[in-house]
């Protein structure tokens, strides 16, 4: 015994010597969220350890109930995948009605969880409200123009297309399981903003597509700089309320008043994650209102066709959002690690919202194994 508390006593020294060291202190945070819960990475109810800005609601506009709601059982298949993979809720919305829904492990239709990286088709439609408005040009406008400080070397080329599509060119690696990595940093860290505006273009940027959080951060600086309002306010007032969400969400923030981190992190229920689609397969328009040009919504849900790192054509990706095509279906969806999904397929005008606490397998084409299997299941259900 005495031997096992020397031992950990200097695992525990060397540890901190070495945080101490390195400058990493935002280390001490992601070890007591994590490993000192019994987790090994992030998980969807972690949100109630940082700190966060409110997306303010305004009047709730309910969701229609079908008639024929829950009147179709899962397929055994699907059962079992929720069982594996630890679902917590499942909806499928046809012609704006809910049909089925679901949720489990004590969950409800008003029960919060993590976005995760679902934010980010979120952030990509600001954008595109924000052109409608007229606070940012075009795609093609430099992101200099809002960051001047950012402007260096090959910074100075990136423009709001080349983040938007994943293709800036910027040193960023996306790793999910290095404790010491730039995404681990960005999680637990209390300041993104240095993070994400150290960054330099290694690469000209809009030539190959490399999934990089830090493109969605930095347009999330874009949008203040542009708007002048915090993207959690921008959000509320285009399309929180606008939509008609039933709760506030809480979009987690660096530090106490800090910046939101908008490359994931927005914490809210299926329902109201579901409205996204809902604006989407109405072309941006919601009630009669035209929220977001449907030019914007066709581009952001088509391939950018970009090369990837290996040389082949990427057709997976538009503008922050997944684009695939199955049993001749055009799909286009929202995508948030651990599997969290917001599915749209327009010629069935079916959403499919997926949430909870593990992920399947990634394929070589970019999409995961599981996504197949909800849209394969939601399909069988209501052919």
């Amino acid at each position: 015994m005495n031997k096992l508390f020397k031992l950990a006593l200097f695992i525990v020294i060397i540890v901190n010597l070495f945080i101490i060291l390195s400058g990493k202190n935002w280390l001490y945070k992601g070890i007591a969220i994590t490993y000192l819960k019994g987790y090994t990475s992030s998980y969807i109810d972690d949100f109630i350890y940082f700190p966060f800005n409110k997306i303010e609601v305004g009047a709730h506009q309910p969701w229609k109930i079908s008639k024929k709601y829950n009147k179709t059982n899962l397929p055994k298949f699907l059962q079992n995948l929720n069982d594996s993979l630890e679902t917590t809720a499942l909806m499928i919305i046809i012609n704006d009605s809910i049909r089925y829904e679901r949720y489990w492990d004590g969950y409800s239709s008003d029960s919060m969880s993590n976005s995760f990286s679902m934010s980010k088709s979120w952030v990509s439609t600001l954008v595109g409200v924000a052109i409608q408005e007229g606070k940012i040009n075009s795609l093609d406008q430099a992101v200099c123009d809002f960051l001047p400080e950012f402007c260096n070397g090959k910074n100075s080329q990136i423009t709001i297309r080349h983040l938007l599509t994943m293709s800036s060119g910027l040193n960023w690696k996306e790793d999910y399981h290095n404790p010491l990595g730039q995404t681990a940093e960005a999680y637990y860290g209390n300041n993104i903003k240095k993070l994400t505006m150290s960054l330099k273009a290694i690469e000209d940027p809009g030539k190959i597509f490399k999934y990089h959080s830090s493109c969605t951060q930095l347009l999330t600086f874009v949008l203040e700089s542009a708007t002048k309002k915090t993207i959690s306010k921008y959000a509320s007032e285009k399309l929180w309320v606008p939509i008609g969400a039933k709760h506030p969400a809480l979009w987690s923030t660096d530090s106490e008043n800090g910046d939101e981190k908008s490359f994931c992190c927005i914490n809210s229920n299926a329902r109201d994650f579901a409205r996204l689609g809902r604006l989407y397969l109405s072309f941006g328009s919601w009630n009669g209102a035209q929220i977001l040009d449907s030019s914007y919504v066709l581009a952001a849900t088509s391939s950018s066709n970009l090369l990837n790192k290996k040389g082949d054509k990427n057709t997976s990706y538009g503008y922050q959002w997944w684009v695939a095509n199955y049993k001749k279906l055009k799909i286009y969806y929202a995508r948030g690690l651990w599997g969290q999904y917001v599915i749209c397929i327009p010629a069935k005008n079916m959403i499919i919202v997926r949430l909870g606490k593990k992920g399947d397998e990634l394929l070589q084409n970019g999409h995961h194994k599981d996504f197949y299997l909800f849209v394969e299941g939601a399909l069988k259900m209501y052919p």
